[in-house]
């Protein structure tokens, strides 16, 4: 089994190399302020000269002390008798970095070497510079030899590198790393994000990819998305079922019912009957259709909404009430749509106009891609602060919930409801001759 990081640790690591940067960083400026570089490390070439004549200037009993006064721990200096080379250095004599010590020193310097100590381990020469001291040897007298060495003032690693370098090495080999693992965890996010994007809870299961080498993390995701897509259809499947088994129940116990009341030897009382069937019929629609819409159950087909509204306006007009259909335009009002929703939510605004307004006057205007049909009474109109809350489920301007002043305040709840599952809105407004205006907006067939 491959290994895998958790995402938290992933996130330790990136912490981690944000930590060795900012380390580095301090690091540098430090080097930079305190005025610091690898040659450093060897004192200038009029320093040493300096020394070299005030020790020939004073008498030999005094150079204990004056040595004193100039070593420190990056200059150790002593003077001996006798000129032996040291073992284990290299010579640099000829080393182009060192010329201008040669020219400045002149006769006094003897010699200059890189001091390598026996060490089990050996350094590679690259690193040996900056570790180990370099040695200058200058005469100040024919029997006395000046030893001075130089040591490096940088905090080096083992490996004689200086630390805010091998920090900034690991530091930055703990970014790649992170970014790498970063990069792999999030290309498969993105695509379970895209794919989950198109997941239909009324359409087919959508195939999730598998993300082999994920984190655990992602693993356990994808396999909660896969969960909840297999809920989400069996939820559904279940409501629709039932849906179409209580339409279907409903219907057969209202049938019942009007052949009962048919029976019913007081001719008014026979009418209110009837008349609570019908509602509760149309209570009922209206209940199926918004539930049939908020699971995107809706049957798609090519209508044309001229017909559709003439039908409803005769019916209307047959019964005695005032009701007008504006003449289209040459163009045709064809939509995609479900026939039994479409004629369900002109169905309600145009009875919430009769009930509220006294009339209805109906207009179809095509507006480059959209298709608006306008209903206007001629009522009071619709306060603009309760427009918004009147497309709530039973909400109503008239408290009561009796069915001669409006039914329970779903008409256009569902109207709404059933105008968006088709991608359009409802509005409500003003009618210019006065009272409300309700529009519905639909897509024109051809426009998308």
């Amino acid at each position: 089994m491959m290994f895998r990081l958790s995402l938290s640790r992933r996130l330790i690591a990136i912490g981690g190399a944000g930590f060795l940067a900012l380390w580095i960083v301090l690091i540098s400026f430090y080097y930079l302020a305190n005025g610091l570089s690898r040659t450093a490390s060897n004192p200038p070439p009029g320093q040493i000269a300096a020394i070299v004549t005030l020790l020939k200037s004073e008498p030999s009993a005094r150079w204990p002390a004056l040595i004193d006064a100039v070593s420190s721990p990056i200059l150790d200096l002593s003077v001996v008798e006798i000129d032996l080379a040291p073992e284990n250095a290299l010579d640099l004599w000829e080393d182009p970095g060192y010329g201008i010590y040669r020219e400045v020193l002149g006769d006094d310097l003897l010699s200059i070497r890189l001091l390598v100590p026996e060490r089990r381990f050996r350094r590679p020469r690259l690193f040996q510079g900056v570790l180990n001291p370099v040695q200058f040897r200058l005469r100040l007298s024919p029997d006395r030899v000046l030893v001075m060495e130089t040591r490096t003032p940088f905090i080096v690693s083992w490996f004689g590198l200086p630390a805010g370098l091998g920090a900034g090495l690991i530091g930055t080999l703990f970014a790649v790393a992170a970014l790498i693992v970063l990069h792999r965890e999030i290309r498969p996010l993105t695509r379970l994000a895209a794919v989950v994007d198109r997941i239909d809870p009324v359409g087919a299961p959508i195939v999730l990819p598998k993300l082999k080498g994920a984190a655990p993390e992602t693993q356990a995701l994808l396999k909660a998305f896969d969960r909840l897509q297999t809920r989400l259809h069996a939820i559904v499947r279940a409501r629709l079922a039932l849906i179409g088994g209580i339409q279907h129940d409903v219907r057969t116990f209202a049938t019942r019912l009007r052949l009962r009341v048919e029976h019913i030897p007081n001719e008014t009382e026979r009418e209110k009957a009837a008349a609570d069937i019908d509602d509760m019929i149309e209570l009922l629609d209206n209940a199926l259709l918004a539930g049939r819409a908020g699971v995107g159950a809706l049957d798609e087909e090519l209508l044309d909404l001229m017909p559709l509204l003439g039908a409803e306006v005769m019916d209307r007009r047959a019964a005695g009430a005032r009701i007008t259909l504006a003449t289209l335009p040459p163009e045709t009002a064809l939509v995609i749509g479900d026939r039994l929703a479409l004629r369900r939510v002109f169905a309600n605004l145009i009875d919430n106009a009769l009930k509220y307004g006294g009339a209805a006057h109906l207009a179809i205007v095509i507006e480059a891609e959209w298709l608006r049909v306008t209903i206007d009474d001629e009522g009071s109109g619709i306060p603009a602060d309760w427009r918004e809350f009147l497309t709530e489920p039973f909400v109503r301007l008239e408290p009561s919930r009796a069915r001669k002043t409006g039914g329970a305040g779903l008409g256009l709840a569902v109207a709404r409801n059933l105008v968006e599952a088709h991608g359009g809105t409802l509005e409500i407004d003003d009618a210019p001759g006065g009272g409300a205006r309700l529009s519905v907006r639909l897509y024109l067939f051809g426009s998308r």
